[in-house]
Order: C-alpha cells, then sequence, then structure tokens
C-alpha cells in the first residue's frame, strides 16, 4: 500500500477548509501547541514510547502544521519526526491534536493529507503513526508489526502502523525503530515548504 492510495478529503473537509487554514507551525506557536496537547492527551502523554523518540530532537521544521480560524486562533497540530529503522530514515507522524470542541469537523483529517503531501514531495519515504487503525487506513497505513517493525516500548500492536510514501520504500527494512541520531536533519530531502491549505 502506498501513498498514492491514500483517501481524498471528504467533501465535509473540503467545506470546512473555509472556515480555517493550515499554516506552518512557529516558534510562537510553541506554547499554544504545549496547551493544546495538554487538553488533548494529558500531561502523562510524555511517558508514552512515541514521546520518548521524540524526547531531545526537533520537530521536522518543513512537516509542522497548525489550523487556526479566521481569527487567528490554533485549533489544531500537527508534527512529524525523524526516526530510524535499522539506520533507514523514516519519519514519525504525531501528535495530531484538535482542540476538543472542534473534534469529529474533519480538521484532523485535513492536517494529515496537508502533512502527508509535504512528506513525499519533501523525498520521505516510510511514514509511521501509533493511532487509531480506522483513522489512518483511509491514507494508506498499515500495521507495521506483521512487517517485521518494532517500536522500543508497550504499545497496543494494532495501532502501530506504517505508510510508504514511495512504493517500495518498506522493502528490506525490519527491525527497532529507534530514535534519529541528535542533530539529525531532513538532509537529502527538499527543504522547502510546500504550499499549504
Amino acid at each position: 500500500m502506498t501513498f498514492d492510495s491514500f483517501a481524498k478529503p471528504s467533501p465535509q473537509t473540503t467545506a470546512l477548509q473555509s472556515n480555517f487554514r493550515i499554516v506552518p507551525q512557529t516558534a510562537a506557536s510553541e506554547p499554544l501547541i504545549d496547551d493544546l496537547l495538554d487538553r488533548t492527551f494529558g500531561t502523562e502523554r510524555q511517558e508514552r514510547t512515541v514521546y520518548r523518540l521524540r524526547k531531545g530532537l526537533s520537530a521536522v521544521e518543513s512537516l509542522s502544521f497548525m489550523a487556526v480560524s479566521e481569527d487567528g486562533d490554533l485549533i489544531a497540530s500537527l508534527r512529524f519526526w525523524p526516526v530510524a529503522i535499522a539506520g533507514k530514515p523514516a519519519i514519525l507522524l504525531g501528535p495530531l491534536a484538535v482542540e476538543p470542541k472542534h473534534q469529529g469537523l474533519g480538521m484532523g483529517r485535513a492536517l494529515v493529507a496537508v502533512g502527508l503531501k509535504a512528506a513525499k514531495q519533501q523525498g520521505h519515504a516510510l511514514c509511521l503513526v501509533v493511532g487509531d487503525p480506522a483513522y489512518y487506513a483511509p491514507y494508506g497505513f498499515i500495521p507495521a508489526c506483521p512487517n517485521g517493525l518494532i517500536l522500543p516500548g508497550p504499545v497496543a500492536p494494532e495501532r502501530f502502523q506504517f505508510l510508504e510514501l514511495v512504493a517500495g520504500a518498506i522493502e528490506g527494512v525490519r527491525g527497532l525503530v529507534e530514535r534519529a541520531p541528535e542533530g539529525s536533519t531532513t538532509e537529502g530531502r527538499k527543504p522547502k515548504r510546500s504550499v499549504v491549505a
């Protein structure tokens, strides 16, 4: 399953895009995003396996987006992080957070669609996520464990998934997902930001 097979935004999502904009995250938005993550996932979120993979690293700047209202208020946030599988670079999607009162309206799905499109444009080949299989399956994500990928900590196996942004990217890739080396960048990829909605 590849990125090219992921579902297009629903008519509901397309209609909503007139009520919010997807823009790049900025340093000034960091405290607002942290507060949103606390409201969405709780402060204990930092103990989860995926947070241990992110700790001390910076998100991929060109893949950090937020949805804002017409008034500029933060509604939702999405980031991707550099990871490695047996030395092969990959990206980890998340956290995806939507302000609780706006959940279920398609903003998260719009962010994921924009983020995956940008990741592909920038030359990333393999994307991982830990999340609800029903939510991510329409984008083409499939179970990672049966394909020989292992997370360094507890997680429900069905929630650990991957997506090939480039056909065949998973071939020969097996083993433990690790933190990207300190100071990792998106070297070798197109650094330009994509146009966002």
